[in-house]
């Protein structure tokens, strides 16, 4: 069985990102030492709510040395909203930059859009030879909710809309990553899931 961490840095849906991930058939550990990590098949990195906050709870668990020591080692990282965009270069928010862990190039700020948070189901445009969403239909929808973004970064990028056009996700060698709630997103988050742990 496919052994996971989810990463308790003291941000994230934990249970139900939990619950989506045994579904799929994954062996789940929810747990705040990041040394656990380390030998893991796969770490999932989940985030809600300020990019600088989820650094500094990342930082007070040492996540961002064994999260870059996977990535170097070709080992998988899974990133799920603010956990997907700590892993750019940096965030801005209210006018302040915040580094991030430097994985994804690019940098995360807010939405040119009317209506913010961005909350609800949305469509996402993946490019052929994603993993991530193999065997998903065209115009499948996924639940989001955030008002900030990456807008561009390198590798195999997924597309969505909201005012602008932003990343919905991205996968860069051992890196994932999905703006989105897989976990919140039905049977589509279950496939996608589904084909991350598989690919493990």
């Amino acid at each position: 069985m496919t052994r996971l961490v989810l990463l308790d840095y003291g941000s994230g849906n934990l249970r139900s990102a939990q619950r989506a991930l045994e579904r799929v058939g994954a062996e789940v550990t929810v747990t705040g030492d990041a040394s656990a990590a380390v030998e893991a098949d796969g770490l999932v990195v989940p985030g809600v709510g300020a990019f600088a906050a989820c650094m500094h709870g990342l930082e007070d668990v040492g996540a961002p040395a064994v999260i870059r020591k996977r990535v170097e080692d070709e080992r998988p990282v899974l990133g799920i909203c603010v956990g997907m965009q700590v892993l750019f270069d940096a965030g801005v928010e209210h006018g302040t930059e915040t580094a991030g862990l430097g994985l994804l190039p690019g940098r995360v700020d807010e939405l040119n859009a009317a209506v913010l948070p961005h909350m609800g189901w949305n469509t996402v445009s993946a490019p052929p030879g994603s993993r991530l969403f193999a065997g998903l239909d065209a115009g499948i929808r996924f639940y989001f909710v955030h008002s900030y973004a990456a807008h561009d970064t390198e590798g195999t990028v997924t597309w969505a809309e909201h005012g602008e056009r932003f990343v919905a996700a991205v996968e860069r060698g051992p890196v994932s990553a999905t703006q989105f709630h897989p976990e919140k997103s039905g049977d589509a988050g279950a496939a996608l899931l589904e084909n991350w742990v598989t690919g493990l």
